[in-house]
C-alpha cells in the first residue's frame, strides 16, 4: 500500500470515529416497585423477536444493586435500534429467576411497554421500543 493509500485511509478513520462514537446510545432503566434492598435488579436486553425471553439469546446484561422504592441501571454503549427489556428482582441472588412448579415467576418480574398477561408473557413486539437518543424509561415490576 502506497504512502498516499495510507493517508486517505487513516483520514477516512478519524472522519467515521466521531460518527461511531455518536451513535452510541445511553439508556437508564428505572426499575420501580422494588419491595427491598435484598438481591439484585437484573435487566436483559434484546433486539430481536426470535428468542426473545429465552436464555442465552439477550444481547446484553446488567444488574444492579436492588434499591428499596427505584433502582437506576444504566446501560451504555447502545446502537440505535429496536430493544425490548425483561427484568426481574433477583430477591436471593441466586441468579435465576425463580419460579413455581407452573413455570410461574415467584419473583418480581417486568418489561418494556408491557405488563404480564394472564396466560403468560408479553412478545417482543409488545415490549419494543425505539432508542435513537440518550434515553430514560421507567418499569413497574
Amino acid at each position: 500500500m502506497s504512502l498516499n493509500k495510507k493517508m486517505r485511509y487513516i483520514v477516512l478513520l478519524l472522519l467515521l470515529f466521531p460518527v461511531v462514537i455518536c451513535a452510541q446510545k445511553k439508556l437508564t432503566v428505572q426499575v420501580a416497585g422494588v419491595a427491598s434492598d435484598t438481591g439484585q435488579i437484573l435487566v436483559a436486553v434484546y433486539d430481536k423477536a426470535e428468542g426473545f425471553l429465552k436464555k442465552g439469546h439477550a444481547i446484553k446484561g446488567f444488574r444492579a444493586k436492588a434499591v428499596a422504592g427505584v433502582t437506576e441501571v444504566y446501560i451504555d454503549n447502545l446502537p440505535e435500534g429496536h430493544y425490548a427489556l425483561a427484568i426481574y428482582h433477583d430477591e436471593n441472588g441466586n441468579d435465576e429467576l425463580d419460579t413455581n412448579w407452573l413455570g410461574i415467576p415467584k419473583e418480581p418480574i417486568g418489561f418494556s411497554n408491557a405488563k404480564m398477561r394472564t396466560f403468560g408473557p408479553p412478545g417482543f413486539k409488545d415490549c419494543a421500543f425505539t432508542l435513537d437518543s440518550d434515553t430514560q424509561i421507567q418499569i413497574e415490576l
